[in-house]
């Protein structure tokens, strides 16, 4: 019987079996797919190491109990990570004046394309010749793009009173 014999009557006798444990241990069904690929692989590469008989299922139970362990702390961490950034995040973000309101409004009425143009030249400090690889265009469109972005974003600009007009009405 060769390796690859071995691992597929292992897998086609214990598989079932793993499936319920790690289902029964999991929260979605790409864990517990995730799960079973993870056991299996370990099974595949140590073959060799897989006991005879029944004890090849105890053998799996232990590798799957691992895996859920290292999949749970893998969740954990990346739990205490994601709110470290958030908080992160907060902190850094700067808050916009109640005076640039107004900008911001215009700027969010913009076609995607267009914010998306206006972010990388403003915020991004892009060139032309950037923002055309960003966008996989030319320069020459790129440019034309910007300015088309900034002709719009002015004339909403236009459309929407400014702070010193709301000033002066309270």
């Amino acid at each position: 019987m060769t390796q690859r014999d071995r691992f597929e009557a292992v897998y086609d006798t214990y598989y079932p079996a793993i499936q319920q444990y790690a289902t029964r241990r999991t929260s979605s069904p790409e864990d517990t797919a995730d799960v079973l690929a993870e056991t299996f692989l370990i099974a595949w590469r140590r073959i060799g190491d897989v006991p005879q008989g029944d004890k090849a299922l105890l053998w799996l139970y232990g590798v799957a109990r691992r895996v859920l362990a290292n999949q749970q702390r893998g969740a954990s961490r990346r739990a205490v990570l994601a709110e470290r950034l958030r908080d992160e995040l907060a902190a850094a973000r700067t808050v916009t004046p109640v005076e640039l309101d107004h900008v911001r409004k215009a700027f969010d009425e913009l076609p995607e394309r267009d914010r998306e143009v206006l972010a990388l030249a403003c915020w991004e400090g892009l060139s032309g010749e950037q923002i055309a690889q960003v966008l996989g265009c030319t320069a020459i469109a790129a440019r034309t793009r910007l300015h088309r972005a900034r002709r719009r974003l002015a004339a909403l600009l236009e459309r929407q009173p400014s702070w010193t007009m709301v000033m002066r009405k309270a």
